[in-house]
């Protein structure tokens, strides 16, 4: 069994939802009898915040590369960072990394592909729906990927820093999110929306308007389980 390192506090909501959806999901899959071992590093999420808020993508890939660091420290034998914003830099983490990295936009991707999709939507962080690190993943698999109307992602945005990321979940809040989906459905005609920042499967908790909601956290726990069960000897050495 592989010991997973894992980056959280981006935020702490979704850090607590991370280690259930692991523990439940190695549970399903090896039984009672036996628990993963989990190292986790809870790092500043406002401090994450102001470098991407600042562009200063070198910062934040050292930054990040000492969370890594002390993961490799404690034991862990492969990391993952509980949050998709981050992700803006990993292709440069995880060159640096000293152990494997598992990327939540390219398992992300290989659901997407799996489940036959050519067009989805994206919400999340303004970082991440302005970025384009999500649609240059997935352009490799020919899978196109939009994004909410520059006032929509405002509110997004909006939504996540003054509630959402605090653990304040409203219903007045998840219909304005679905209204957002209902136009891309309507317009935009996506086959599936990624629900691109770890807090939003708290609050859009289920499908709606027959069109498959991506939980990229549940996502990356799924695959993070899957390397935990892997033997060391069939591990690669960058995930």
């Amino acid at each position: 069994m592989r010991k997973i390192g894992m980056i959280g506090g981006f935020g702490p909501e979704s850090t607590l939802d991370y280690y259930r959806l692991m523990i439940d999901q190695y549970r399903e899959l090896q039984g009672e009898g036996s628990l993963p071992e989990i190292f986790v590093y809870s790092m500043d999420m406002y401090t994450l915040l102001h470098m991407v808020g600042q562009q200063r993508w070198d910062d934040l890939t050292e930054w990040l590369l000492k969370g890594i660091n002390t993961l490799k420290s404690a034991g862990a034998d492969f990391g993952i960072i509980s949050a998709n914003t981050p992700h803006i830099v990993f292709d440069r983490l995880e060159s640096l990394s000293p152990i494997p990295l598992l990327s939540i936009v390219q398992e992300t991707n290989k659901k997407a592909k799996e489940m036959g999709f050519q067009k989805v939507g994206l919400l999340g962080t303004s970082f991440t729906m302005r970025s384009g690190f999500f649609q240059e993943v997935f352009a490799g698999d020919n899978i196109s990927v939009v994004v909410p109307r520059e006032q929509e992602q405002d509110y997004i945005q909006h939504k996540l820093m003054t509630e959402i990321e605090l653990g304040k979940f409203y219903e007045g809040t998840r219909k304005g999110l679905l209204e957002i989906v209902k136009r891309m459905v309507d317009e935009e005609s996506i086959q599936g929306l990624i629900l691109g920042c770890t807090e939003l499967p708290l609050i859009l908790t289920r499908d709606e308007f027959g069109i498959t909601f991506l939980n990229t956290t549940k996502i990356h726990v799924e695959s993070a389980i899957r390397y935990c069960l892997t033997d060391s000897t069939k591990l690669p050495a960058q995930c």
